[in-house]
């Protein structure tokens, strides 16, 4: 018995000591990131921070106290609708994704997002330097406007030279002649991927991703408005951050 008690008031060692400090560090950057982080990215937030770890430390203390990361859920509607009689265009970008200034590559996408009104769509436009959002648009339609207007903004916001390329999809609303005609006035060469091939966009593609991730599978969307003002603070947020 009196072991027993002496082993119960003993203080905590050092390292047990420790664990619980780098288990609350790790606590705060999962919920910081809305648990959509896990242990390689919650590792490098930490050394990022001059927390010293070890990232399978991260991990074994992750998996006992339950912190896993959010997965993306996997039924992704179509967006895409490339079975029309448009002209489309040779893919100049051929993956290269690099662009050492600002407004030299734009690669521009559509997705969807889930709301207790139905589906609301986002077109964005994103700066391959960056790697930020430029020009964006959202509507509970697919229509070119869509587009266009997500394209406006873009060229508002940069006012770009010549020179630029952009590079989509095959979507009809990309090769429609109203979204064609604005590329021409401003000098813009058009690329477009092959069909059926994501690798062709894959930036865009990984901005959904985290996009999805991050954000959107966290929260519930009662109403499309609802939505809009929630994705605006987020993309907001994230294209002013390296302005």
């Amino acid at each position: 018995r009196q072991g027993f008690y002496a082993w119960k008031d003993r203080p905590a060692s050092p390292t047990a000591q420790r664990q619980q400090e780098l288990l609350g560090q790790i606590r705060q950057v999962h919920a910081d990131s809305d648990g959509s982080y896990g242990s390689p990215r919650i590792y490098a937030e930490l050394a990022e921070n001059q927390i010293t770890c070890c990232v399978n430390t991260v991990a074994k203390l992750m998996r006992a106290h339950g912190l896993r990361a959010v997965t993306a859920r996997r039924y992704v509607p179509s967006t895409t609708d490339s079975n029309h009689d448009l002209p489309v265009f040779e893919n100049v970008l051929n993956r290269d994704f690099s662009a050492e200034l600002p407004n030299q590559k734009w690669v521009c996408d559509i997705t969807y997002i889930p709301t207790g009104e139905g589906w609301l769509y986002l077109a964005a436009v994103l700066d391959l330097c960056s790697r930020k959002i430029v020009g964006w648009s959202m509507h509970e339609h697919l229509r070119t406007e869509l587009c266009t207007e997500a394209l406006d903004m873009a060229l508002q916001n940069r006012r770009p030279g010549a020179g630029l390329l952009h590079h989509s999809d095959r979507g009809a609303q990309y090769a429609s002649i109203a979204y064609q005609r604005q590329l021409d006035l401003f000098g813009i060469t058009c690329s477009m991927s092959r069909v059926g091939n994501c690798y062709d966009n894959a930036v865009m593609e990984s901005f959904w991703g985290s996009l999805k991730t991050e954000h959107v599978y966290q929260r519930q969307f009662a109403t499309r408005e609802e939505a809009k003002t929630s994705i605006f603070l987020w993309i907001e947020g994230d294209r002013k951050s390296t302005r």
